[in-house]
């Protein structure tokens, strides 16, 4: 049975001072997972990347349990071939969403993130929907969401998009900038500190890859030029990768995704419209279902503007996706869990 293992970022951070003339053969070691390719997976340790696999217990836990980029691992080292990962420490952080056939199976994407930067272009890529659920996804996951609106230079109006952004969540920071022409670039700043780890999320084309080359000053992943036709690009980036910088601070760079889907907790939508939440307390009646009941202050707030029709229905379309896809979730948990009871193949 494999377990959590807790452990002390501190103490991972700081296992460069391990390595001088220690005898790694056969010692458990810590390492971070920076590369995932299907049943292989490629160690982070000592400024070395290392291949490795799982042991067999690993194939007895839940889905959830195996490592995903940006994972703290422990492993044994093997100079000849692949090291062996025995463990995942403990996650201060873990972002997941559901499969893109919206099943309900979770896809379970990165670990250990700080900062996750949602990447949306200032253009026909633009969308204050997918930027609500990309946010929501990294509360719920225990990440800061921040909205990086990319190619500001492109843009006549960027004031309307910032302050639109900024009603998503009180927790949500916004940032619009052009890498291009290094616009807004130097706001980031803050967020680029020794043993910080951001994670790149956004659509294809949003410029997910300029502002990564930009970040660390060197063509670090290739770049593709949007459609004009629809302002879409091509996917540059096909798996999640880790990437340190000199400064001390990791990126994750994700593959572009253009729709994700909801299926956390219950509570998951409750992060990001914590506003209409607390007008709905404010309701007469503690089952109004904001339609003809009298003193419903959603109602009211829609009639006086304090609360636009858009982000209502919003709220409403994200709540019952996120119910319903949470539902098939434990059902498909809970079939898993019968068949590995009864030794059937899952």
């Amino acid at each position: 049975m494999i377990t959590i293992k807790e452990s002390t970022y501190d103490d991972i951070r700081n296992i460069q001072s391990l390595w001088a003339d220690e005898d790694v053969l056969g010692k458990e070691k810590t390492g971070r997972i920076c590369e995932v390719q299907k049943n292989r997976y490629t160690i982070k340790y000592m400024g070395r990347e290392l291949p490795a696999v799982l042991i067999r217990d690993f194939y007895e836990e839940e889905a959830d349990k195996l490592p995903v980029v940006g994972d703290y691992v422990t492993f044994k080292f093997n100079p000849d071939g692949d090291s062996r990962i025995l463990s995942v420490c403990e996650r201060k952080s873990f972002l997941q969403r559901p499969d893109q056939s919206k099943t309900g199976v979770m896809q379970y994407m990165v670990a250990n993130v700080d900062y996750c930067f949602i990447v949306t272009s200032l253009n026909d890529d633009y969308s204050y929907n997918r930027i609500a659920r990309y946010a929501s996804v990294a509360l719920q996951g225990g990440a800061i969401p921040v909205a990086i609106l990319t190619k500001a230079d492109l843009c006549n109006n960027v004031g309307r998009y910032v302050s639109e952004v900024e009603t998503i969540s009180d927790k949500i920071r916004v940032h619009a900038i052009s890498a291009l022409y290094d616009i807004g670039m130097d706001e980031l700043k803050e967020y680029l500190t020794p043993g910080t780890t951001i994670c790149l999320m956004g659509s294809s084309g949003a410029g997910k890859s300029t502002l990564l080359n930009s970040l660390t000053g060197e063509e670090t992943m290739k770049t593709s030029a949007i459609r004009e036709i629809d302002s879409k690009g091509r996917h540059t980036t096909t798996y999640r990768q880790l990437i340190e910088l000199e400064n001390g601070v990791s990126i994750i760079d994700t593959p572009g995704m253009r729709e994700i889907g909801m299926a956390l907790t219950e509570e998951s939508v409750d992060n990001i419209f914590s506003d209409i939440l607390e007008l709905e307390s404010r309701c007469k009646f503690s089952d109004c279902r904001h339609d003809t009941e009298p003193g419903c202050a959603i109602k009211k707030a829609l009639e006086d503007g304090s609360l636009s029709m858009d982000r209502f229905m919003l709220y409403k379309n994200l709540g019952s996706e996120n119910h319903r896809n949470y539902v098939m979730k434990k059902r498909i948990s809970i079939l898993v869990k019968q068949r590995k009871k009864y030794g059937l193949d899952v």
